[in-house]
């Protein structure tokens, strides 16, 4: 126990007189030639390729650079703030697609851009379930080979569909009349 203890006294008496056992070089950071991240807001990480949706989402997010993603315009980072370059604000890249209005979410109608797309998807899903109800529903009626359950089934398939449809459109005419004929929402209906 008395060797270990001395050659622990021995370690820090030397590290103390010495100062070089934890000592570190100096880093400096190199100034030649632009700096580039990792990724950017896209996915685009090289060296590995650019994703199938950097094209749109560089249209969206870096409308002012170079769309040719091996150039990594996207990617270059500012010396003076060391930070990457920003993206258009007030927009976001999703699998819905582009997001938002050129203005950021502090300038008016930013808010209506993005409730007015996310609408749009909404009814347009809508939309394409009720046709593709109509479809099954014509397909029951054309196989039922005069089975009269079969038929009614198939009839009241294609009652609900279109209604659907009438639904679907009505509410697209509402909202959007609504939200800018009547409150002026800024933003949408554009």
């Amino acid at each position: 126990m008395k060797k270990v203890f001395i050659i622990i006294l021995f370690f820090l008496a030397s590290v103390i007189f010495t100062g070089k056992a934890f000592a570190q070089t100096p880093t400096t950071i190199p100034t030649g030639g632009p700096r580039y991240a990792a990724c950017d807001l896209c996915g685009y990480c090289p060296p590995n390729p650019a994703p199938q949706s950097w094209p749109s989402c560089q249209k969206c997010l870096y409308p002012d650079i170079n769309p040719d993603p091996t150039v990594m315009d996207s990617l270059k980072v500012d010396t003076e703030n060391n930070l990457p370059i920003t993206s258009a604000p007030g927009r976001q890249y999703t699998f819905l697609g582009c997001l938002g209005s050129g203005g950021g979410f502090g300038q008016e109608g930013a808010v209506g851009g993005v409730a007015q797309s996310l609408l749009n998807v909404v009814f347009s899903l809508a939309g394409g379930v009720a046709f593709l109800y109509l479809l099954y529903g014509a397909f029951v009626i054309t196989t039922s080979q005069a089975h009269p359950e079969k038929l009614n089934y198939g009839k009241r398939v294609v009652y609900g569909a279109i209604a659907g449809l009438i639904f679907t459109l009505g509410s697209v005419f509402i909202v959007k009349f609504i939200a800018s004929g009547i409150l002026k929402i800024p933003g949408f209906g554009e």
